[in-house]
């Protein structure tokens, strides 16, 4: 079995970890007893085909199956759920991603997806060593396209802790040199606040984000969740934009409490305004992963977690 934690690893590539875990473990007997058949007719091309075609029947999500001697070098046709395709005979696959990370301590290796030659997408390649009387004849290698494999797919779930990534390295560079310029919302910012919290504790979105550089906001409703909506200055210091939503009730399953909307928007206003070079220039609020976003002026990001983003005080963000 391959290892799930490798070092350093990140939540998310955990999940990756796990789902090759059991990839390698559901392909490692069927490689072999692949290889076991494969060995008794190595050295006869026709035979070894046949044993291939046999071999990728019985793996249906398997897109091609080869044969290569121990140099790497291909010594049967492509077998495919489609027949045998021809034109890889005598290919040369030493330096093809799968070829160049075998482990030695296993006899079956399951590369690192890659970009596939053919399809052009991403793929992966289990490699078998084939031994006959205790002789390394070659190898074995099994290419599968991500999409077709039948996995669990587990969903990912962002986890809920405070991240920072820095931005553009030349902004951050001239940070100093900078200064805040009022804009349209930063004028209006006392009407636009209630408009937004309104709308997000009354008429279902479910995440937004003011832009306070550039005057507009992104929407995402619960009634339409995959499309997000752009508003634009003079909508947002309109309280009348509100009849434009129908009303929904705030969802129960929500992270955050409906009546901390308003604090976290109050919040905003001190980041935009705290400071002439290090201001907020965007800020945004997920009701369901419990995430306050935040993009500084010196292109800096954060995304917290909002009990924690509500619990720093002014000296805190100050001293950022």
């Amino acid at each position: 079995m391959i290892p799930i934690n490798p070092p350093l690893s990140t939540p998310l590539q955990l999940v990756v970890a796990r789902q090759r875990a059991s990839l390698y473990n559901m392909l490692v007997d069927p490689m072999r007893r692949a290889a076991a058949r494969c060995a008794k007719v190595w050295h006869e091309k026709e035979r070894l085909d046949q044993a291939l075609m046999d071999a990728v029947h019985g793996l249906p999500f398997c897109s091609y199956m080869y044969a290569m001697t121990p140099d790497a070098t291909q010594i049967s046709d492509n077998a495919s759920q489609a027949g045998l395709m021809p034109e890889d005979f005598g290919r040369d696959r030493s330096h093809r991603p799968y070829m160049m990370g075998l482990d030695p301590a296993r006899d079956m290796t399951l590369s690192e997806a890659y970009i596939g030659f053919r399809a052009g997408r991403p793929s992966v390649t289990a490699v078998q060593r084939v031994h006959r009387d205790g002789l390394l004849l070659g190898c074995l290698g099994a290419d599968f396209d991500l999409r077709d494999l039948p996995l669990t797919r587990e969903h990912y779930q962002q986890p809920g802790q405070w991240s920072q990534i820095k931005g553009d390295p030349a902004i951050r560079g001239n940070v100093f040199r900078q200064c805040r310029v009022e804009s349209p919302l930063d004028r209006k910012i006392d009407m636009v606040i209630p408009v937004l919290e309104e709308l997000m504790i009354v008429y279902g979105i479910f995440h937004g984000k003011l832009h306070f550089s550039s005057s507009r906001a992104t929407l995402w409703s619960i009634k339409d969740p995959f499309r997000y909506q752009l508003l634009n200055y003079d909508e947002l210091v309109a309280p009348d934009i509100c009849l434009a939503y129908p009303r929904c009730d705030y969802p129960g399953d929500a992270m955050i409490p409906k009546k901390l909307i308003r604090p976290i928007l109050d919040t905003f206003k001190h980041l935009r305004f705290a400071d002439k070079t290090i201001y907020l220039r965007a800020g945004s609020i997920n009701i369901f992963n419990g995430l306050v976003g935040l993009n500084f002026s010196c292109d800096g990001s954060h995304y917290v977690p909002y009990d924690q983003f509500l619990a720093k005080d002014s000296e805190f963000w100050e001293g950022m």
